[in-house]
């Protein structure tokens, strides 16, 4: 089955929230077979979102749409869709009885306009709301289904658990994906490393997908619902990460930052941090994870030489003869900062992020990052290309990464002991 997403609300249209809902959308109904060909965005017109409607069941399979289930109004997506398909709208009670349950739960008064949410087209299929007022529904009608859910991805993500279930009952295929995150390869030489499997790929599908410093690639299997999807897809995701290396982080799509705080915590090892030009990015997306707080000591700004001597024992002479930005000053704030916090580990960044503060000898862009523990320290030069937000977004991924591959070798080392 193809599909067509219809988002329903002026405020898209204008720029003021994102359509976050048709791309969780798009990625879960391949699971239930179901192939997304058409995006579309209308604003709150009933004479336009007729058209829409009308278009998108002309190409489409399935429409699923998201948006103006509202009290106001202007939620008219019901009333419009009911309309096309010549359905009446009918009260049912026990959505009215939800949504007095969930106002008296929040502690609200319920309004007589709230009682339009229970009215729903005869002869739907009511996706029942945990998280808000308005309850969603599925039409069948002359092979076509439309699927109306609210707008709100709050209210709307749980309630798609129940539309998987209604297509995975009709479906007998299936796709599944696994997504590899790859840091320290670009998507040139990765597609070099691995273009004779794209060339001959037949089930499973690998697709790359570049972003701001990795890689993704999709690697998907079509299969039964009687198949085993790994049994499909592991022979190519072993191939790939026998010629990626290392620089494959992740076969389950996790942020670089989960999977190295994940390894921090499971090897019970701790953290600090000396952060310069990145100001606490890094301590930021650590200090997102749950349980960091079992391994993460302390993350301290050393904007200026006064805070990196005071904080991190760096040398005054250091800084007069190589400057802030250097190797022996990083270098000493690593190991300052792991000192005075007593950690495992102890890592530093210092840098020019710009747009000004450049020379010829030092340009935009030069960062420096150093990890220490009690026996060593590395450092490593980048020169990072962009603006001041891309130079710091990659000085925290190139930390990070840092971290990563330090605990790789710790345990790759400990496993040969």
């Amino acid at each position: 089955m193809n599909a067509e997403i219809l988002a329903v609300g002026t405020e898209l249209l204008m720029g003021q929230i994102a359509n976050t809902n048709a791309q969780y959308i798009s990625g879960r109904l391949p699971e239930v077979g179901v192939y997304v060909y058409y995006h579309s965005v209308v604003g709150d017109n009933p004479e336009r979102l007729k058209e829409a409607l009308k278009l998108a069941l002309s190409r489409s399979d399935v429409v699923v749409m998201t948006g103006g289930l509202g009290p106001t109004k202007d939620d008219l997506t019901k009333e419009t869709v009911a309309e096309s398909f010549n359905r009446k709208l009918v009260l049912d009670n026990e959505s009215l009885e939800s949504i007095k349950g969930y106002f008296k739960k929040v502690g609200r008064t319920m309004v007589d306009s709230n009682i339009k949410q229970a009215y729903m087209p005869e002869g739907c299929i009511i996706l029942k709301n945990e998280r808000g007022t308005a309850p969603g529904c599925i039409i069948e009608d002359n092979g076509k289904t439309v699927i109306m859910l609210p707008g709100p991805p709050s209210e709307m993500k749980p309630m798609f658990d129940d539309v998987l279930n209604y297509f995975a009952q009709k479906s007998s295929h299936r796709l599944v994906s696994k997504f590899l995150r790859i840091f320290g390869v670009g998507e040139s030489l990765l597609e070099e490393k691995i273009m004779d499997l794209i060339e001959n790929q037949t089930n499973p599908t690998i697709a790359p997908y570049a972003k701001e410093g990795e890689v993704t690639l999709r690697v998907t299997a079509n299969c039964s619902n009687n198949e085993d999807p790994e049994a499909i897809l592991a022979p190519t995701i072993n191939e790939i990460k026998r010629r990626i290396g290392e620089s494959v982080y992740s076969t389950e799509d996790k942020n670089l930052e989960d999977v190295v705080g994940e390894l921090l915590i499971e090897n019970n090892l701790t953290i600090s941090l000396a952060e310069s030009c990145t100001g606490g990015l890094i301590s930021a997306v650590l200090t997102d994870i749950p349980g960091i707080s079992a391994v993460f000591n302390r993350g301290i700004v050393c904007y200026s030489n006064e805070a990196k001597v005071a904080n991190c024992n760096v040398n005054n002479d250091t800084l007069l003869k190589y400057g802030a930005v250097s190797r022996g000053t990083a270098i000493e704030m690593a190991k300052g900062i792991r000192i005075n916090a007593g950690t495992d580990i102890g890592l530093s960044v210092t840098g020019i992020a710009g747009p000004g503060g450049g020379a010829e000898s030092k340009p935009v862009g030069l960062v420096y990052i150093a990890l220490a523990d009690k026996d060593n320290v590395w450092c490593e030069e980048f020169v990072f290309a962009g603006n001041r937000r891309r130079v710091r977004n990659n000085s925290v991924l190139n930390a990070l990464d840092m971290i990563r591959r330090y605990i790789m070798k710790r345990i790759s080392i400990n496993n040969c002991i």
